[in-house]
């Protein structure tokens, strides 16, 4: 596999929420980074506060966060993130991680870097990961709690507008459920190269890195999307981003903490669709970048330990991150709630909130949409921070 390097590769990975993005992003980082390249992460969320951002800064690598609306809001910020890697560490692979919510990427984003920005970067293929158990429920290959049609509208734009589809987390399901799947992905979206990789295993990824690592993004009409429909789907889903201070006198277990705190979220919130619900602990005596983590894809999906720390501790940071289809003020009571709960179990133990923010994702509004200023009737909700 060559990569040319005079200009340097930006590549977008998206997908839904809970496709698995920020392990697969880990990966190809780490892969790129033996090869003796340097990479730029830039992370994006409606609001701040973000995990993805502090698992991939704990392992190393230099990461911005575009924080208060997705990467088409946020056009310029997402240019003057680039800025700041290039003046920081000149990376010849910028990775980009969008809003699990958001769709429309080659217009909004990719076409118009290409426009202004096209002496600095090549745009790579775009990638669009697929969680297959989310995926075969989508699409009807299986029984299981999915999304509401709006929402699902969102889903399915994502692969539309697809260079390759990625069918992450393959080991979660038989050779013959991916095979499934993907001749019905090959079927829906024929222009879109299908591949399958398991980021936990890494089996399947040399194939994904060297589609994007040595091919360019071919010029397309963008795809119709119904904004209306679009912004309807983004507000049916709820956001929460927390930031909570963990003081004990006696030493905690945090992995235990973490896992029975995600239990107990989870169990309020039956009835709600997660999309997905992750959080880590960073304690306060760790080595830097030493941190714990826990990671929910699914309403009926066992919470699983990402990371996780060798040493009790008496304090530290945890970070919340809790989307899912329904009432943001469901979210932040089942979130307090189960603080209280598990904090008054654990001798000593308190927790303070000290920030938190919990809403409906605003219209999108793009700064630019294949060129040209889009247009678009009404705008971000005041409250929402999406633009």
């Amino acid at each position: 596999m060559s990569l040319t390097i005079n200009k340097a590769r930006y590549l977008m990975i998206g997908g839904f929420l809970g496709a698995g993005k920020t392990t697969a992003i880990g990966k190809l980082a780490g892969h790129l980074t033996t090869q003796g390249l340097k990479v730029g992460l830039i992370t994006n969320d409606q609001a701040g506060g973000l995990v993805d951002t502090k698992l991939l800064r704990g392992q190393g690598f230099a990461t911005e966060e575009i924080a208060g609306g997705c990467f088409c809001c946020r056009f310029n910020t997402l240019v003057d993130a680039a800025a700041r890697l290039n003046d920081a560490a000149k990376p010849d692979v910028f990775i980009a991680e969008p809003v699990g919510s958001c769709t429309d990427l080659v217009a909004t984003v990719t076409y118009p870097l290409r426009r202004m920005y096209g002496e600095n970067f090549i745009i790579a293929p775009l990638s669009v990961l697929v969680d297959p158990v989310r995926g075969r429920r989508v699409f009807g290959l299986e029984k299981g709690g999915s999304f509401s049609s709006k929402v699902i509208y969102i889903f399915k734009k994502q692969l539309e507008e697809a260079d390759v589809i990625v069918i992450s987390k393959s080991d979660l399901v038989t050779a013959a459920h991916i095979a499934e799947l993907t001749d019905v992905l090959r079927h829906n979206y024929p222009k879109a190269r299908i591949v399958s990789a398991s980021s936990r295993h890494s089996t399947g990824l040399d194939d994904w890195f060297s589609f994007i690592l040595d091919g360019e993004q071919s010029p397309r009409n963008p795809m119709t999307l119904d904004y209306e429909v679009y912004a309807d789907g983004e507000a049916l889903l709820g956001w929460l981003n927390a930031t909570v201070k963990l003081e004990a006198q006696e030493e905690f277990d945090a992995n235990e903490f973490l896992k029975t705190l995600a239990a107990q979220v989870q169990s309020r919130l039956q009835g709600t669709e997660i999309a997905h619900f992750k959080m880590t602990f960073s304690p306060d005596d760790g080595v830097a970048g030493e941190l714990a983590s826990i990671n929910l894809v699914r309403s009926d999906y066992v919470p699983e330990m990402g990371m996780t720390l060798d040493e009790p501790s008496t304090s530290g940071q945890l970070i919340i991150n809790l989307r899912a289809e329904g009432d943001p003020e469901e979210l932040i009571r089942a979130v307090t709630e189960s603080l209280d709960h598990v904090t008054s179990n654990v001798p000593t133990l308190s927790a303070t909130v000290e920030h938190e923010e919990h809403f409906r994702p605003g219209k999108p509004s793009p700064t630019h949409r294949d060129g040209e200023a889009a247009v678009v009737k009404g705008g971000c909700r005041p409250d929402s921070g999406c633009c």
